[in-house]
């Protein structure tokens, strides 16, 4: 189906030791229904060419400008969908960014500022913030529970180790709180809680549920999709600047 050039476009952020790659089955359900949408590579756990020589580690700020970049080349309106970690740099990136219209937390962190999310999630700051940590030790449970066992097995061969900083990096500006957004809670998530889920959703300005585990965007793109397009259709979004 040729997408409708009315619509807004989707950017998908992903979470953290994920890709731009997690997207994909999302990606193939929104362009069936006449949804355009992009998906970005965060820094944080995919790091540019000479960014191991010992140079600044990447962080939380770094995600928001790759973010930012993207969002620079989209042309009209947009609604960026932010999963798990990748809620933090969204919300720093949409609070300067004028042509986003909405913005979708899917199970992720909608961030105050001052916040970071080893702060929310009341994690200690390790002494050394400079190296990075790797995925789940079972991560097929934690984050794949109800994905499709091939499907799960791939997904947690790409996971990549996830730069600390961005765990601790604060939030400067808080951008849901001047963009419309909308939170999808996930029942059965087993990496963020669905009460901590519940919690955050109480900064949006909508509220959706998903039966799914951490990643709905594997496990069931096509719902998901089908969800993402009715939100930006039902809202009708526009800034609250």
């Amino acid at each position: 189906m040729n997408a409708d050039t009315d619509r807004p476009t989707f950017l998908l952020v992903h979470g953290a030791w994920h890709g731009a790659w997690c997207w994909d089955p999302v990606r193939a359900a929104l362009d069936a229904d006449g949804w355009r949408s992009h998906a970005v590579d965060l820094p944080s756990a995919n790091p540019p060419a000479g960014r191991h020589d010992g140079a600044r580690p990447v962080g939380m700020l770094d995600d928001a400008d790759a973010i930012r970049d993207s969002l620079r080349r989209i042309d009209g309106p947009v609604v960026v969908i932010a999963h798990s970690y990748g809620g933090v740099p969204t919300t720093e990136a949409i609070a300067d960014a004028a042509n986003v219209v909405g913005a979708v937390y899917l199970a992720g962190f909608p961030l105050d500022a001052g916040e970071s999310m080893f702060t929310f999630l009341g994690t200690p700051v390790p002494d050394d913030g400079t190296g990075h940590a790797p995925p789940y030790e079972d991560a097929r449970r934690i984050l794949f529970d109800d994905v499709p066992e091939a499907d799960a097995d791939r997904a947690v061969a790409r996971l990549r180790p996830q730069s600390v900083r961005s765990f601790t990096e604060r939030v400067t500006t808080a951008g849901w709180r001047t963009v419309p957004s909308s939170y999808v809670v996930c029942d059965r998530d087993q990496a963020l809680e669905p009460s901590r889920q519940r919690e955050l959703a109480t900064r949006a300005d909508s509220v959706h549920r998903l039966p799914s585990s951490h990643s709905p965007f594997l496990s069931m793109p096509r719902r998901l999709a089908t969800l993402l397009g009715r939100i930006a259709t039902s809202a009708h979004p526009t800034p609250r600047r």
